[in-house]
């Protein structure tokens, strides 16, 4: 589906560059010289042999800093890293997880949505398009233990794959909203169903992408963070069945774990879909 009013790449970059920028650069600071100075060099050493390996020419080697320059103005090394980066780094920061597997955040998040309960609805347009959708859960440690308290923070785009905050005309919070979970972890969310979409390819990454003569596709999906206090955090992405793009997205970020089961409803569909989250090291 086509949006009427489509962001383009170098806005909607330089939403997701400022919101990086402001949240996560504090975090760097005390990395150890000895660690920056390991992985630069090995980085380095790898894009050194691909140069051999393939007899990389000039013309190509200029092509691609004329490309990078463009990465920077356009504002897309969010969405670079983010759709061709971050899948491997989740699977190596994960990978001791005994509860609920995740995937990628995506560089769409934007923290402190409207608090919405146990159960509620996201907020959203009057007749928002989509079908609608009721999705059931609870929230559990890996000890068993019900999980009150805990948060379900959940965004997705809408139904002509576009999101709030980074799209023109739509409402600032628009399919944004945390659930806060009973005493027996439970919650309840009424939203609709999102759409695929294509990432913005009208800006570096899109002629990376058509110079390579790949697909710009994310099937559709669900984004959540679920925290609970002494338990690690869970960044998750949830699938639908049957998306032509669940075995070939751009992102790389679909798992079997994270495919969603929809049962057809009175009124749309209902899913549910539980979270067991591990006790924080």
């Amino acid at each position: 589906m086509t949006a009427t009013h489509s962001p383009t790449a170098a806005a909607s970059g330089a939403n997701a560059t400022e919101r990086f920028k402001s949240d996560k650069l504090a975090g760097v600071a005390g990395t150890p010289k000895e660690r920056v100075s390991l992985l630069a060099r090995e980085v380095l050493e790898a894009v050194h042999a691909t140069i051999r390996k393939h007899k990389v020419t000039y013309e190509e080697y200029n092509a691609l800093k004329s490309w990078l320059i463009s990465v920077g103005e356009d504002g897309e090394w969010p969405l670079f890293l983010d759709v061709w980066v971050e899948h491997v780094v989740e699977d190596v920061a994960t990978e001791h997880r005994k509860g609920n597997k995740g995937t990628i955040e995506g560089p769409y998040y934007v923290p402190d949505a409207p608090e919405q309960g146990a159960r509620g609805s996201v907020p959203s347009r009057e007749n928002e398009p989509g079908t609608p959708l009721t999705w059931t859960g609870q929230v559990t440690s890996t000890t068993g233990a019900a999980l009150g308290g805990a948060k379900v923070e959940l965004w997705h785009a809408d139904a002509d794959g576009l999101y709030s905050q980074f799209a023109p005309d739509i409402p600032e919070w628009n399919l944004r909203g945390t659930f806060t979970t009973d005493d027996e972890g439970r919650f309840e969310i009424h939203t609709v169903r999102p759409a695929p979409y294509q990432i913005p390819t009208d800006g570096a990454c899109g002629k990376l992408i058509a110079a390579a003569g790949w697909h710009a596709w994310r099937p559709a999906h669900l984004h959540v963070k679920v925290s609970a206090p002494g338990h690690e955090l869970l960044t998750a992405q949830l699938y639908f069945p049957g998306d032509e793009h669940n075995d070939d997205d751009i992102a790389s970020a679909v798992k079997p774990e994270l495919l969603l089961d929809p049962k057809p409803a009175a009124n749309g569909e209902t899913i549910e879909y539980n979270f067991v989250l591990d006790p924080a090291l």
